[in-house]
């Protein structure tokens, strides 16, 4: 049960925090209170003048505004939470500057958590961040605890599921899918004459899901030996370098698949260290397309998969959830994914 908000909260006006009143930055700004309220929560609804008029009032007096009383009284706290694995690898970097982007736009803050690629963190996390009345998270994957999921439907606040897709979302769903991914990269490589296969991939769910597509694929055409090497995350240089070195002790691929662009470099790096010609000696292909990937010498072949169109849709998809009447009709959206093919493979 959701408790009513105490009446005389202290800090005055609307349980501002301090002394600082909502009204006394409206007789700063020389508005009206509503239009402060309006200007803080609604910006879009404002004029800019006026807007600017007011957050001057805000710099000048010090105000604070209780996001929590507001959200008590209207059942908005305007804040959206944002689960993620990692933000070691700049690979979720695109969709997250999208995704805020589009929000703050529209008058809404995300707070980041992370949960390490563990399940039971995530579902701490979940728990944890509902108590702070977000209006909607967004969860990188579709791999959840049953307890998560539970909790995601009885909050019955708007749910998106990122970088993924399931025909069963808790809610909402936005991003590709990754055994899609590994297939096409293994039908793309075999016509290009590989037949010696290798994989690099970090303890990651999605990467271990391509990985799997991947030799599934090759499996199907004949190619039953595709060695995985498996190192913790997250995704690094020296996990890329390392796991090459290791499969080099025992093999001689003629193309290693990595999980992330961030392992291909590192596979370049340890390629060129053994004096390896790429990709002559040794192929190597990448996932992300992270900026760094086409600068490489030689340039890292790999996919792009649209992490800012995924932040994009993703916020589209929330705010018009937010909208006065909106249903809650489950949302598939699948941004797909292009292979990019540079010198490297």
């Amino acid at each position: 049960m959701v408790r009513k908000a105490r009446s005389g909260t202290r800090g005055g006006a609307n349980g501002d925090s301090g002394n600082v009143t909502l009204i006394d930055v409206a007789r700063v700004a020389g508005v009206a209170p509503m239009t402060v309220s309006r200007a803080l929560n609604r910006p879009e609804l404002v004029r800019q003048a006026t807007q600017k008029k007011v957050l001057d009032a805000v710099r000048a007096t010090g105000y604070v505004p209780n996001m929590l009383a507001g959200g008590l009284a209207s059942s908005r706290s305007r804040l959206v939470a944002l689960l993620l694995p990692t933000i070691a690898s700049s690979i979720f970097a695109d969709t997250v500057q999208a995704l805020m982007d589009e929000l703050t736009d529209a008058g809404y803050q995300t707070l980041i958590g992370l949960t390490g690629y563990s399940v039971s963190r995530e579902e701490a996390l979940v728990e944890a961040l509902l108590g702070r009345r977000p209006d909607a998270i967004v969860l990188a994957g579709t791999d959840h605890s049953a307890a998560t999921v539970a909790r995601l439907e009885q909050a019955r606040i708007p749910v998106v599921e990122i970088w993924d897709l399931t025909d069963r979302p808790i809610d909402m769903v936005v991003g590709f899918s990754h055994e899609q991914v590994g297939q096409a990269v293994a039908r793309h490589l075999m016509r290009k004459g590989y037949r010696r296969f290798a994989a690099v991939s970090v303890d990651d769910p999605r990467g271990l899901r391509r990985c799997k597509s991947l030799r599934a694929e090759l499996a199907a055409n004949g190619l039953l030996e595709c060695p995985l090497e498996v190192l913790p995350a997250p995704a690094t240089l020296a996990a890329g370098r390392q796991g090459l070195a290791k499969l080099l002790e025992t093999l001689r691929p003629e193309v290693v698949v990595c999980s992330s662009d961030t392992l291909a470099e590192g596979a370049l790096m340890e390629a060129a260290s053994r004096d390896l010609r790429v990709p002559e000696d040794l192929a190597v292909m990448g996932f992300g397309d992270l900026s760094m990937a086409a600068q490489l010498h030689p340039a890292l072949s790999t996919v792009k998969v649209g992490g800012a169109e995924i932040g994009r849709r993703t916020a589209q998809a929330l705010l018009a959830r937010f909208e006065p009447g909106a249903n809650d009709t489950p949302v598939r959206i699948d941004t797909g994914f292009t292979i990019i093919d540079r010198d490297s493979a």
